[in-house]
């Protein structure tokens, strides 16, 4: 896995604000797509750059683990190191139960049909919620080999 690349990967799909927002969901969130299921987010108040880069790195840490619990659940273990790296940015997007719900998607990964993954990425809520992140995503993963 490329962390580096990942990480600028989540940020130019969740964007970075150092105030609390709402996101297309109506969710409070705040740096890099963290949502503030904290008490100690306060409206109107810049947060620093490198306190939330921190958060995002946690958060990330989460993501990596939800999305090696999948594998493993799916028998997807040795997959294309950039199918691994979309899935954890899945993971950080819709969480752990959010991804395990792509039944078929996991299905086409233990198969290494990376064709058929970014195809079931598409028929999907996520992909009607987010079309532009889910359509470039699963470009991505039909580029995997």
């Amino acid at each position: 896995m490329n962390l580096e690349r990942l990480m600028e990967s989540v940020k130019k799909h969740e964007g970075y604000r150092n105030k609390v927002y709402l996101d297309t969901l109506g969710k409070r969130t705040v740096g890099v797509g963290h949502l503030c299921v904290e008490d100690f987010w306060e409206d109107d108040k810049e947060y620093e750059e490198s306190f939330l880069m921190e958060i995002l790195e946690k958060d990330l840490s989460q993501a990596i683990i939800g999305a090696n619990d999948l594998m493993a659940e799916h028998d997807c273990i040795d997959i294309d190191e950039k199918a691994y790296e979309i899935l954890i940015e899945m993971v950080f997007q819709l969480g752990k139960t959010g991804v395990s719900k792509f039944r078929n998607m996991w299905k086409a990964l233990a198969e290494k049909n990376y064709i058929g993954a970014s195809y079931e990425m598409l028929d999907s809520r996520w992909a009607k919620q987010t079309p532009n992140r889910a359509k470039a995503m699963a470009d991505l993963m039909k580029a995997c080999v």
